[in-house]
Formats: structure tokens, sequence, C-alpha cells
């Protein structure tokens, strides 16, 4: 029993229940071949009613549902939304096998969109229930983990399909039973006594799970500093103070218990968003913050339509029911050249701050000419190569923008700015699926909608390339301008 009570409280029984969860949460096998399966004899969809109908409404539902959510995981202290997300997983899942209309399929990707929108109560709870040194670590295992559950969801759909071992209909039951096993596991997850906004600790304030850590330690645990990506990087602390209010305070645990988790007033709520918009105005002042960040909105932005709409492109280049296909096996490997080239990108040494522009400009236009070969060029093996290259880009990419980013900012600032970057995508998204793709606007097929991202990507790469040049040039000539004697306290 009392190793029981050690297990549960340490930091790896939240991060292990947690990783369970990631993982088989994320085991989707027939994600792959979702559009073969809607224009199957199972559906029996058109592709015009999939591709400009059903698709774009997962567009506009994370969108209005992206805010919200990041607000109430906040406020409700992520597990309620954790349990929640999973909940409508298990819903999403249930309405894509027992239900075949297109309104139908349409409040399924409504769902989906709500469950996307979710996923950063995944990626939150992890740091209130973790101590600061931790972080990383558990960091490390969740991430990994979710990508192992994506690439086996993959690798098994691949399987499953090409052997003929279980028809698309028995794939979504047993993906119902294992979103049914992550739904009992995230019900395990302890409930978090503070989150990065609404209910942070106050100095001094003991924490209301008093029965896992002793006094002082609770109370050095309440004392939240701010982070870096590297690590630490905070306040003094007073210890010897801190323990004498600890004692003080064990007189009165329960009243500060039961005021620590009360709901938080209008006054509290008033002041959480003025202290947001504050530290908005301050991240975003950062010139160089803000084009990473434009980069970011855009780039993500081109991502999701290329990634949303490739299996309708290939589709159209090869019919499932002429060739025996491989889209699961296709994500599988872009899933792991991707963990390959942002793990090694961990190796370089490159000052980013000067070649950063460059390299977001150039590689974005080897994403386009991916893009371009796999609109053009009417041969799967080619659309399957090209998409690996640009997925594998763009992962490349992202983790350079998301680690100049972050290297300067509190853990509680990288999520304002993380949130916001990704409103600006789905917001720029929004604007592309409401003219190009949906049937109320222009409703194009697959093939002038990848011309149309391709070109999309082509104009990143022409404007942060040009952008790039400019920050190299302006750093040469202010080398140049520098008095001999000065140039070693130049930092370009």
């Amino acid at each position: 029993m009392e190793t029981v009570k050690r297990w549960r409280s340490d930091w790896r029984f939240p991060t292990t229940l947690l990783c369970i969860y990631g993982f088989f949460s994320t085991v989707k096998p027939l994600e792959p071949f979702l559009f073969p399966y809607l224009t199957g004899p199972d559906k029996n969809l058109t592709t015009e009613q999939v591709n400009n109908q059903i698709f774009p409404v997962w567009t506009y539902s994370y969108l209005s549902a992206l805010v919200p959510v990041f607000l109430l995981t906040d406020w409700l202290r992520y597990k309620p939304v954790v349990v929640f997300q999973c909940v409508v997983l298990f819903i999403t899942t249930a309405m894509l096998l027992w239900t075949k209309s297109v309104p139908a399929m349409q409040a399924m990707q409504f769902f989906y969109g709500v469950v996307t929108a979710s996923e950063v109560a995944y990626f939150s709870y992890i740091y209130s229930v973790v101590d600061q040194k931790r972080y990383r670590k558990a960091t490390s295992y969740c991430r990994s983990v979710q990508l192992l559950g994506y690439t086996v969801g993959s690798v098994l759909g691949q399987l499953l399909v090409s052997f003929n071992l279980l028809s698309y209909y028995n794939i979504l039951v047993l993906t119902l039973v294992l979103t049914t096993i992550a739904l009992l596991d995230s019900c395990l997850l302890p409930m978090p006594q503070q989150s990065m906004f609404f209910h942070r600790r106050r100095p001094g304030q003991n924490t209301a799970t008093e029965g896992r850590r002793s006094s002082a330690d609770g109370t050095k645990h309440a004392r939240i500093s701010t982070i870096s990506l590297e690590g630490m990087r905070g306040e003094e602390v007073d210890n010897s103070r801190e323990r004498g209010e600890a004692v003080n305070e064990q007189r009165e645990t329960g009243a500060q218990a039961v005021d620590f988790v009360e709901s938080v007033e209008a006054e509290g709520c008033t002041k959480v968003l003025l202290q947001l918009w504050n530290d908005f105005r301050q991240c975003y002042s950062s010139r160089q913050l803000l084009y990473w960040s434009v980069w970011w909105a855009m780039a993500t932005c081109g991502y999701n339509q290329t990634v949303n709409y490739v299996q309708v492109l290939w589709e159209h280049v090869e019919p499932s029911q002429n060739f025996s296909i491989y889209n699961g096996g296709v994500e599988a490997v872009s899933n792991l050249m991707s963990a390959a080239t942002a793990y090694g990108i961990g190796f370089t040494e490159v000052r980013w701050e000067k070649w950063g522009e460059l390299a977001l400009g150039g590689f974005s236009g080897l994403g386009a000419g991916a893009l371009f070969l796999m609109t053009f060029i009417n041969n799967i093996w080619v659309c399957y190569i090209s998409y690996v290259i640009f997925k594998s880009l763009y992962m490349l990419l992202i983790t350079i923008a998301m680690y100049q980013i972050a290297a300067d900012l509190s853990m509680e600032r990288y999520a304002l700015v993380f949130g916001t970057n990704n409103f600006g995508a789905l917001a720029l998204q929004t604007i592309i699926t409401s003219v190009v793709v949906d049937s109320g606007g222009l409703g194009l097929a697959i093939i002038p909608q990848f011309t149309i991202y391709a070109s999309y990507f082509s104009f990143i790469a022409v404007l942060f390339s040009l952008r790039g040049l400019f920050t190299i040039w302006r750093a040469r000539r202010h080398k140049t301008q520098t008095p001999p004697d000065t140039n070693e306290n130049v930092r370009l």
C-alpha cells in the first residue's frame, strides 16, 4: 500500500497515464483511408460532397472552438477537457461508423474540429502536475508517445487494408475500443490544483493535495517561476521564510484548499484577460518574434490545407478501386521522417537569428516545388514521395520557429503566442476554405486547389527569402560600420 502511495505521488504516475491516453487516442487505423471509406460502398458519397461540403466543416469548427476551449481548459484545470476530448472523439468515431448522410458527416466533422481544438489540454496538463525540473522530460515522453500512436495507427491500418484482414467497418469498431481505453484512462488522471492563468498559486499558498507531499515541499512547489525552452528561469525564493509560512499555514490547510479550488470570480477573469492582452502586446512588440509568427501562421495554414485534402488528390491520381493504395504506409514514413528532421535540428550549430528567415524562405520554396510535383505529375508514387518531403520540410521549419519564439519567453507567454499563431493560421485557413473549397464559394476541383496551395507556398518562399537576404545584408553592413575596437561587443 505504501508503494502505491509513493508511486501515485511521483511525477511518473500522471505522466504515464497521460502517455497511455495520448497513445490510445491517436491510434486511428482508418484515418489514412478516410476518403476511400467515405466514397466507397460503405457511405457511397461523391467526391464533390466530401471535398466541397464535408471536409470544410472541420476548419470552421476548429476556428470557432479554439478560443473558448483554450480559456475553458485553463479555467477548468485541464483534466475535464481531456476527458471531454475523448468523449467527443468517441462520438465522432461512432457517427463515422453508424451514420451515412451528408448532414451527419458534416456533424461528424464539426465534432472532430472540437476534438482538435481540445488538444491544448493534452499538452498543457502535464505542466500543472509535474515539477519544473521535469518539464522537458515529461514533454518529450508525451510528444513521442503521441507520434508513436499516429505511426502505429497508420502502419496498422495499412496492414489491415493491404492484407484484407478487416473491413473498413471493423477497423472503426477497433478504433472505438481503443478510444474507450483512452477514455477510461483519462478518468484516472489526477486533478490538477493549478493552471497557467486562472488558478496560479500565490507565494505562501499550500497545495490542496496535502496527502501527497510534505507541507514545505508543497509550498516551495507552489511558487511558479517563468521558464524558457531550455529550463528554469525565475526569481530567487527565500526558503527559510517559506518554511515558516508553511508551518503557520498547516493550521488553516482546509480553508486554504477550499479557497484554492474555488471558481474564479468576474473580477479575477477580467484581470486575467487584461494580463493576457498586456502579454500579447509585449510579445508581438518584438519584430523578430513577429516575423517568425507570421511565417508560423501562414505555413501552418497551407500545411493544414494540404494534409486535409491530400487523400482527395491521391484518389484523383490513382483511384483506390484500381490500385492497392498505401496511404497508411506513406503517413507512417512521413511521421518518422518528420520526427527525424525535427530531432536532428537540435544538433545543428546555426545562428538562426541571422540565417533563419532565409532558411524559412528556401525550404518553403522546396515545399512549394514538392506540391507542384504532386499536382502536375500524374503518378501516385511521385505524389507519395513529394508528400513525405513536403511534410518533413514543414516539421523541420516549425521546430526551428518554435525554438526561436520560445527561447526567451515564459511558459505562460509561450502558450499565449502558440495559441495566437494557431488562431491566425486557422483564420487564414477559413478564408481559403470558404473561397476555394467550400461549395458556397468557388468549390474548385482538387487539381486547381493544389495549384493554389503550391502557389501560396511559393509566395511564402519569395517573401521570406527577400526578408532573409535583407537581414543578412543589414547584419554585414552593421558589422562593417562598427569600429574595430567594439566588434567584440556587437552581437548580430
